[in-house]
């Protein structure tokens, strides 16, 4: 009785705290994008984790590339991977819901109906790994300097806050320019939050491999500078009884190693150097996860199924480039890809042409625009592409048999409409008889099996193109710079698109090197859509936007779509456990998973 008394009166304040300002100011453990939570506020675990999981053991992942630097947050130098393991953030996202979150830093959030700001109340247990208890102002340091010396990425992610300041020791605001962006307090709940009295005294905007002070369950505690970088968890962690911890970060222990040769990261992992892999490549999958190991159960393979919009991969294009500015030319380009031959060929049939920036959801334009889509097109009709109102979009489409003669005749007429001719076997454009060249800059010579055949389809307009590798860190380098003329590049995307759409498409990033719009996308119209799914009030409304803009960017023919597939493929050695239900969004949930009893420890 005494238990149903405290919840009773709990909840009583609970509902003062909301009436006595004004009847629309919320206070509550968690929020979701739109409609309830699936989580009460006397939720224990998510559903998706094994609150009973053993703590103990240690994982070996593996990563590719390399790294020279601990802090992951600014543009210079190649971040280390897994460094979310020793940082907190305000709220934690549920994976089985679309958008929701709830508390860890902040034990609850207060914001009115409009969301036009967000009080976070920070726990009073929430602690850094050296004791400090982490405050309000923790957050407010954080958010300025991310702001001020981060990635350009937090600038569009954050773009619409007006203010933050610290209330107390333990309330942070968050003031919105309006009170259209109804997704800013949950992106607000995304921030990891770092030590002031660690770094206001240290140059965060330069690489550094000095291990950083986190809050979070594990700390660096050795490495090996490009090679690889340990983790160990942290026995006092702070959150660990929390119910958005229940089951998480079951290991004792995490190392991360590097590789640089895809082949070779394979072998490791078939020889026991490294423990869990997930495959992205269908003809590794379907070719080399076999053998003794694979057929006895020591190594275990499997499709998980997922409900993740799977986004964009694409032949990416720079339209900073002049070779690119008409949309005739990069529809040409989109005709001298031939999916079906190379999803038969090369990847066993395993793949979905991708139609759509949101593929994999209910977010992807189908049929032609709705109501509710033509409300908010029809006043630019004349300033899209007419086939936005009066044509489905759909990849060219071969017969897989190589002969793809129909589509590269099409692709000649526009080109030919676009101002290019022949001269001899090579396309030239115009009076200055400029030979149509370009590279295609690559990261991995993996992909060059993909690649060079649609050089040999582009020889066929004319066009000559070369694949380039290049090392991780030139790649990042080269990317970030926008010095490229096409790349294999992917825009994903979640069940509630909203903030980081700037960050893809928006105008004022089209220049800004570091941000994540590659293409160099600078369209009125979309930066107005990119308003209306970050201020959608309704899912209905959401929904709506991001159709209309998925209509414009694939009719705008930014990329030569590649492909998709709705299922994780995963290999790991037989010696882990992990829960029976796994998350229907985001990753496997490699993190909920947890070390087999070790039969030797046992033993008499």
């Amino acid at each position: 009785m005494q238990v149903f008394g405290n919840t009773l009166l709990a909840a009583l304040a609970v509902l003062v705290s909301i009436s006595v300002n004004a009847s629309e100011v919320i206070v509550s453990h968690g929020m979701a994008m739109h409609g309830d939570m699936k989580y009460g506020p006397d939720f224990t675990h998510f559903d998706y984790t094994n609150p009973n999981a053993p703590k103990g053991g240690q994982a070996v992942l593996a990563a590719y590339g390399t790294f020279d630097s601990f802090n992951p947050d600014i543009i210079k130098g190649d971040g280390a991977a897994q460094m979310g393991l020793i940082y907190d953030t305000l709220m934690v996202q549920a994976m089985d819901e679309p958008f929701s979150a709830y508390g860890l830093v902040a034990e609850k959030v207060e914001y009115p109906e409009d969301r036009s700001w967000v009080i976070f109340h920070i726990n009073p247990r929430a602690r850094f790994h050296d004791g400090h208890p982490i405050t309000a102002q923790d957050v407010v340091f954080t958010f300025n300097r991310l702001l001020e010396e981060g990635q350009p990425f937090y600038q569009a992610y954050y773009a619409d806050v007006v203010k933050v300041e610290a209330l107390d020791e333990r309330r942070v605001k968050f003031t919105a320019r309006d009170g259209r962006n109804r997704e800013l307090p949950l992106v607000l709940g995304q921030l990891k939050v770092l030590p002031q009295h660690y770094w206001e005294h240290r140059e965060f905007g330069e690489p550094t491999l000095d291990p950083p002070l986190g809050s979070g369950p594990y700390k660096i505690t050795d490495f090996d500078p490009g090679k690889s970088v340990a983790f160990q968890r942290v026995e006092d962690y702070w959150a660990r009884d929390l119910p958005v911890m229940k089951g998480f970060y079951n290991f004792d222990r995490i190392t991360v190693d590097y590789y640089r040769d895809q082949t070779v990261m394979v072998e490791a992992f078939k020889g026991g150097r490294y423990d869990y892999r997930e495959e992205n490549q269908a003809k590794r999958w379907a070719t080399e996860y076999e053998g003794p190991r694979f057929d006895s159960g020591e190594i275990v393979k499997e499709e998980i199924e997922h409900q993740n919009p799977t986004g964009m991969q694409a032949f990416v294009v720079n339209t900073r480039k002049d070779l690119f500015k008409d949309p005739r030319v990069r529809q040409a380009l989109n005709y001298a890809f031939d999916f079906e031959w190379t999803n038969k060929q090369l990847f066993y049939g395993a793949y979905t042409r991708t139609e759509s920036y949101f593929s994999n959801s209910e977010l992807a334009a189908t049929g032609l625009p709705s109501e509710a889509e033509l409300a908010l097109l029809e006043p630019y009709r004349e300033d899209v592409p007419l086939q936005v109102f009066t044509q489905v979009y759909q990849a060219p489409e071969t017969d897989g048999s190589g002969n793809n003669r129909g589509n590269i005749r099409k692709a000649i007429q526009l080109l030919k409409q676009a101002g290019w001719t022949f001269q001899g076997t090579d396309l030239v454009h115009g009076e200055t008889k400029a030979p149509f060249r370009f590279e295609i800059l690559l990261y991995s010579k993996d992909f060059e099996r993909v690649v060079l055949p649609y050089i040999k389809n582009l020889k066929k307009l004319g066009i000559e193109a070369n694949a380039r590798p290049v090392d991780s860190t030139n790649y990042i380098r080269m990317v970030r710079n926008f010095e490229f003329d096409m790349i294999v590049g992917s825009f994903p995307q979640s069940n509630s698109p909203g903030n980081e759409q700037r960050d893809y498409w928006f105008s004022k990033f089209a220049d800004h090197k570091g941000s994540r719009n590659l293409i160099g996308v600078r369209d009125p119209v979309v930066d107005f859509l990119i308003g209306e799914i970050i201020g959608a009030q309704s899912r209905a409304d959401l929904i709506a936007a991001t159709r209309a803009l998925d209509r414009i960017l694939l009719w705008s023919h930014y990329v030569v779509p590649q492909w998709h597939i709705d299922k994780h493929r995963i290999a790991y050695w037989n010696k882990f456990l992990h829960p029976q239900t796994p998350p229907k969004y985001g990753d496997v949930g490699f993190f909920t998973w947890w070390a087999k009893p070790d039969p030797a420890q046992d033993a008499p």
